[in-house]
């Protein structure tokens, strides 16, 4: 691995542009579980599958259930930013970084001093009254007891985005544009098989595609640099 973080270092101190674009795997070392290894959600035994339990349709027929997951498996508010957080916050504030692009709904980016940050998935800080839109935060539903409501009755729904729910537009087009005029895009923790996020990859025209990942993925041929590893000990030698 050292060759290649050093060659990593390398390109970023000659980087002035850079966009980082990441899954769960950056958050696993701050204790948030990753759905698809062998110790994340999709290896447990539910009554429903996790893809269907956070599905639209079954947020709308089964709330109560739907929350009871959510509750338990969803929401890690104990979680604290850890070195690649930290790493990419202070590039941003060194002028390097441009944007972080992330699937991850928890919201470490920014609680690591992250301004420029785009959520293709949401983020489970937000929750919506339906009805009359009032926000809630993610203690409020944590502590909250079946199907969490606001002061006028109607259901909170949290502002994460469900299978079967399409992807918001102007969060999107923000991280295309990013993307696009990127000199450097770092991807990061993630198996890259969930689109369309995993399609915004192909938006990047540059010729530092730099891939950090634990195990290998459909992509790694088509990049410039492949670095092996856990990303919070990659970026903590940055």
């Amino acid at each position: 691995m050292g060759s290649a973080v050093e060659t990593l270092k390398e390109w970023v101190e000659k980087s002035s542009n850079i966009v980082f674009f990441g899954g769960a795997g950056v958050s696993t070392e701050s204790g948030i579980p990753d759905f698809r290894s062998t110790d994340g959600l999709y290896h447990q035994e539910y009554a429903y599958p996790p893809e269907t339990i956070l599905s639209h349709t079954f947020y709308r027929r089964k709330t109560e259930e739907f929350y009871r997951f959510y509750r338990n498996k969803m929401l890690y508010l104990q979680a604290q930013p850890n070195a690649a957080h930290l790493k990419l916050a202070q590039w941003e504030v060194q002028g390097k970084l441009k944007a972080v692009v992330t699937q991850n709904i928890d919201g470490l980016h920014q609680a690591a001093g992250s301004k420029k940050v785009f959520e293709l998935h949401g983020s489970v800080l937000r929750n919506y009254c339906e009805d009359c839109r009032r926000f809630y935060d993610a203690e409020y539903i944590l502590n909250s007891q079946g199907v969490p409501r606001c002061e006028c009755g109607g259901t909170i729904k949290p502002d994460v985005v469900l299978y079967e729910e399409g992807l918001d537009m102007q969060v999107m087009r923000g991280a295309i544009e990013a993307i696009s005029n990127a000199d450097m895009l770092i991807i990061g923790g993630t198996s890259l098989v969930v689109y369309p996020a995993a399609g915004l990859i192909d938006y990047y025209r540059g010729n530092k595609l730099v891939l950090v990942n634990l195990a290998p993925t459909s992509r790694d041929s088509a990049a410039d640099l492949v670095v092996t590893g856990k990303i919070g000990e990659v970026f903590s030698q940055l």
